[in-house]
């Protein structure tokens, strides 16, 4: 029998990031046409022989700031990702809910600890000298739990809110002695 278990970690209380949301859309849009508007007055008066480059100037950062809003604005909208079956796990990081980036795969056989965030013993591990940390969580206040292992010789640690159904799954896989109190 195959243990599979997909979830999606959502922010709570995402009211902030709705309104960013569609804010940045009309300013998207003001700045999108003030910008064509001041590029548009710009080459009607190098037609007539004396260029507003100042108008230039102008249009070309407002067109910037609407091409950056454009391309940054689904990160508003960001959720994880994790997909546990039979003791490898995969993250990945989704925005606005139509573009996926997979951040990588954890095998849960080759961790050295396991545990939640809370607990002495993610402090030992955090503390460490180099370790890499990875956070891939959206909410602060809920149960997180961390992953200690090491890869090439690089330590690393992902800290994750997993459900407690997926807890009990991953605690099945794990070695001996990684599960830390």
């Amino acid at each position: 029998m195959d243990h599979f278990r997909e979830e999606v970690v959502v922010k709570k209380g995402r009211a902030a990031e709705e309104i960013a949301f569609y804010l940045s859309f009309a300013i998207l849009v003001v700045f999108g046409f003030l910008g064509l508007l001041n590029l548009s007055a710009f080459l009607q008066s190098f037609s007539m022989g004396q260029p507003y480059w100042f108008g230039l100037i102008i249009g070309l950062v407002e067109a910037g700031i609407a091409v950056l809003l454009f391309l940054f604005r689904p990160r508003l909208r960001t959720e994880y990702e994790y997909t546990f079956t039979n003791g490898a796990l995969d993250f990945a990081q989704v925005y606005n809910n139509n573009k996926r980036k997979s951040l990588g795969s954890l095998n849960v056989k080759t961790v050295d600890a396991f545990g939640k965030v809370a607990s002495s013993s993610f402090q030992r591990y955090v503390s460490m000298q180099g370790v890499k940390q990875s956070r891939w969580f959206l909410n602060r206040g809920a149960d997180l739990y961390y992953f200690f292992f090491q890869k090439d010789g690089n330590k690393r640690i992902i800290v994750m809110e997993p459900s407690a159904e997926m807890v009990d799954d991953i605690k099945h896989y794990l070695p001996f002695g990684a599960w830390q109190d």
